[in-house]
């Protein structure tokens, strides 16, 4: 199954063309219908919050998607290029995220966090040294073909 990548500059306008190609991209993997708009919200917070981090830490690093459709599933990967200890300043780092799941965090920033676990199937959120990474993915009713 080949994986599809794209990068964008940190723009909020990019927001809009991520989530149309990974709406399409999800279509052609299978998604079922009822699933695409869960599919291109929980994209556009992800992509809105590496945006938002770019902007205050790197505005001249893109952010990247990488899309996949296999095994049944579709995934999307949303990295930024802020790493966990530069995110200071508004922008939840993993650990805030996981204090936001359990009560413990507030904020319009965690809250977007909360909205891409409840509409994704399945979310994984890591700080790696290079960034955060938001790993997404749905049930594809058939194999990949993208």
């Amino acid at each position: 199954m080949a994986t599809v990548e794209l990068s964008f500059s940190a723009l909020p306008v990019h927001v809009r063309t991520a989530r149309l190609i990974v709406t399409a991209v999800a279509r052609r993997s299978g998604v079922a219908e009822a699933l695409l708009d869960e599919v291109r919200l929980a994209v556009g917070e992800a992509c809105s919050r590496a945006v938002e981090a770019h902007r205050l830490h790197c505005p001249d690093e893109p952010v990247r998607l990488e899309l996949c459709g296999a095994d049944r599933r579709f995934e999307v990967i949303v990295s930024d290029s802020v790493p966990g200890d530069d995110a200071a300043g508004g922008i939840p780092s993993v650990r805030d995220a996981e204090e936001f799941e359990y009560g413990l965090g507030e904020g319009v920033a965690e809250l977007g966090l909360a909205v891409i676990a409840g509409l994704a199937d399945d979310v994984d959120i890591t700080d790696t040294p290079k960034g955060v990474q938001i790993r997404m993915s749905w049930p594809a009713e058939a194999e990949a073909s993208i």
